[in-house]
């Protein structure tokens, strides 16, 4: 079989910056064959100006949502930036599916590999019956009414059932709750006794307003609740941020929390107390489109986290492209290694969405994708 050889200024495995000096050497399928030393590597190598990296994982999108790219403002909070997204998703309708292609598109090009997509209806199974990204679709399901929760689970339960007809080789698929403002407690119990339901995903903290709900039973959501006419009477505030409420339901599943802007240390020492896997997804660019902060992305590699990367969608962001994420990083924190950011782009993601035998590394046997990192990043194998 042939053999494709690459040299760049430096090769990241998945783990590491390996120096330069090392050829990449796949086959004709893209399987990875091994890294050897230049000399090593005989003729035909091409030499290529960047950083080689294994593709990368986009651990949160919301792929469905594509159609929405520059519907909503920017800056506007959490609670009114929902209203508009719930208002206007029905926006462009007829143009819904060829923006998902598009963006789905874009992704690939950019060297994303795998995708932890969110679903709230079946719009987007077209797009992933095509050849080329994994995609694991995370179907959201949402009600803060206690007496709704049966039907909600029900109405979830028959959209995975859909996706769950094309799990295979390049995509699986589990149903998850939507967000501790927009899921009552019989609902969080229904989500987590679901079998075979792994992982599961949650937007985490991503306002102020959200921990203010859980504490005190006061904040922005109020106004929210009330304005889609929502009787949430039957809520009672356990007075403890939002994490510590709904964590432990999840003590048997692997959890991946989404956004986590105002997640504080308390939050992350009792998380890492509980017996659940737990994998914390950043999304930088979209938490300053909606909220105009970000995480303190220092407090989570203080506590030793596991730190994933996501692009959330059109609605939130400019572009789904997971180098433009590390770059606002790096913006913001330039004292945090490209190396670790890598890390959490590749590896982590593909062991946060259980695909790390196959994504994420150039270890041999892999077929991870090949990116070309520069100035900017481009898919080339």
């Amino acid at each position: 079989m042939k053999q494709i050889k690459l040299k760049g200024k430096d090769i990241f495995n998945g783990e590491r910056l390996l120096g330069p000096g090392k050829v990449l050497i796949i086959d004709e399928n893209g399987v990875v064959a091994g890294i050897v030393a230049e000399e090593e590597a005989g003729a035909d190598v091409s030499e290529l100006d960047g950083i080689l990296c294994p593709g990368f994982i986009n651990a949160h999108c919301h792929l469905e949502l594509s159609h929405m790219k520059g519907v909503i403002p920017e800056k506007t909070g959490l609670p009114a930036f929902l209203t508009q997204v719930m208002q206007a998703r029905n926006t462009n309708i007829d143009g819904q599916s060829a923006a998902i292609a598009v963006a789905a598109q874009a992704m690939w090009e950019s060297g994303i590999a795998a995708v932890g997509d969110i679903c709230n209806s079946t719009a987007t199974l077209p797009q992933k019956q095509q050849h080329g990204l994994y995609y694991h679709s995370f179907i959201e399901c949402m009600g803060f009414v206690d007496a709704g929760a049966n039907a909600r689970y029900t109405y979830s339960m028959d959209i995975l059932a859909a996706f769950r007809a094309i799990n295979g080789p390049l995509h699986n698929s589990s149903i998850v709750p939507h967000a501790p403002y927009s899921v009552s407690k019989p609902l969080f119990s229904l989500l987590a006794g679901t079998p075979g339901n792994a992982p599961v995903s949650i937007h985490n903290q991503e306002c102020m307003a959200e921990n203010e709900l859980y504490t005190s039973k006061t904040g922005d959501f109020l106004d929210f609740y009330h304005h889609f006419g929502m009787d949430i009477s039957a809520f009672k505030a356990p007075g403890s941020n939002s994490l510590e409420a709904y964590l432990p339901v999840f003590s048997q599943n692997k959890i991946l929390l989404v956004h986590n802007t105002y997640t504080t240390g308390q939050d992350i020492a009792f998380a890492l107390q509980q017996p659940v896997e737990t994998w914390w997804c950043l999304c930088p660019q979209a938490n300053l489109y909606i909220e105009n902060r970000l995480p303190d992305i220092q407090l989570f590699r203080q506590f030793n986290c596991n730190i994933t990367l996501g692009t959330d969608s059109l609605a939130s962001n400019h572009q789904l492209s997971v180098w433009e994420e590390i770059k606002t990083i790096r913006a913001h924190y330039p004292d945090i290694p490209l190396e670790e950011i890598l890390q959490w782009a590749t590896s982590n993601g593909a062991k946060a969405l259980g695909i790390n035998d196959k994504y994420g590394s150039f270890r041999t046997g892999t077929k991870p994708g090949v990116v070309l990192i520069n100035k900017e990043s481009k898919r080339i194998i």
